[in-house]
């Protein structure tokens, strides 16, 4: 993914340099971030590096679970691991960049900075979605499938899952990338948002932005909308299969199994149409700017905690984990207290 943001890059670059000498060739923007307010500084640096840290110790710690206990050893834990190291990456692409903008009291950040950001943001959420359907689909095979379950989601197939989610996001961030990157901009470069967002950047263009505007909704129709019908076609089967079984116990078990993942999802879709709507009423850029912390920021931070308050596997796991750091710590203090 970074050698394909990289030639993007580059390959814009190219086109720079090549445009008529009449075009404004600008090197940096200006991100506004959520305040203007200088009181606000120091709540917003540690507000944000708070949940910046609770968001990347909580998916570790999930994914280091996953990874040393075998019990977990499953597609569904591969496939929540997977989705933890994303969220690590989802948040990493924006709140570093506005906490050491907040620290140094200075909006810039370059113009090959900002299509890096926006790049790997794109890439980054497409992944997210991707992930996220491809967990309902394996609730879905584990549910209304069981008896074929450990067939069907093998390795083999769990592999390619998360190679294709990688693959068409790389895709789609490469295209939007590439696509801006033709643009021409203007005296105005100031994006009142924290981060460098595709449809803020588009809208301080100059030039014609018609095809940046139509592969835009053509890819969150495709991508977005795609992904959204297919997990509700997976739980639309599984409430099917969940009606079908006649013990109150089975329901409860079944229900449970995906109940974790629903909320994340609910969370997710929630928070991003929630903004999508609020942002096209309103028309405030900084209303738009504060409500977009729900998705990029807070359901990252949220997801560990879901997992592992609702999931009694994952609980266990942490339980057992914990236990063992800890009795090793132990073990090593003893040994070094020795003569």
């Amino acid at each position: 993914m970074l050698v394909s943001c990289s030639l993007s890059l580059s390959f814009g670059s190219h086109i720079n340099n090549m445009k008529a000498g009449n075009e404004t060739q600008i090197s940096q923007f200006l991100l506004l971030g959520l305040s203007e307010e200088p009181e606000l500084q120091p709540f917003l640096f540690g507000l944000f590096l708070s949940m910046y840290l609770v968001t990347v110790l909580g998916n570790l710690l999930i994914i280091l679970v996953t990874i040393s206990d075998c019990h977990l050893h499953t597609p569904m834990y591969f496939f929540l691991s997977n989705l933890s190291f994303i969220d690590i990456c989802f948040v990493s692409t924006t709140v570093p960049k506005m906490l050491v903008n907040i620290q140094t009291q200075s909006r810039v950040i370059t113009y090959a900075g900002c299509i890096t950001q926006m790049c790997f943001f794109i890439f980054f959420a497409g992944l997210d979605i991707f992930m996220l359907t491809v967990m309902a689909y394996d609730r879905f095979v584990a549910i209304c499938h069981p008896l074929h379950y450990t067939v069907t989601m093998n390795p083999r197939l769990c592999g390619l899952l998360v190679l294709a989610s990688w693959i068409m996001s790389a895709l789609n961030s490469s295209l939007q990338s590439l696509i801006v990157l033709r643009l021409s901009f203007c005296t105005d470069l100031e994006i009142p948002h924290f981060f460098c967002e595709l449809n803020q950047v588009v809208h301080l263009a100059c030039s014609d932005t018609f095809l940046n505007d139509m592969v835009m909704y053509l890819a969150s129709a495709l991508l977005g909308g795609g992904a959204l019908s297919g997990i509700l076609y997976s739980y639309s089967k599984i409430v099917s299969s969940i009606r079908g079984t006649s013990s109150a116990q089975g329901k409860y078990k079944a229900f449970s199994t995906c109940a974790s993942h629903l909320s994340v999802v609910s969370l997710f879709y929630g928070t991003l149409l929630g903004v999508y709507f609020s942002s096209a009423a309103t028309r405030n850029s900084h209303s738009s700017a504060a409500a977009s912390v729900m998705y990029t920021v807070v359901t990252p931070m949220l997801n560990p905690f879901i997992y592992s308050l609702r999931n009694k596997d994952i609980k266990r796991a942490l339980v057992r984990f914990l236990w063992r750091k800890t009795l090793k710590g132990s073990i090593f203090l003893q040994l070094k207290k020795c003569p």
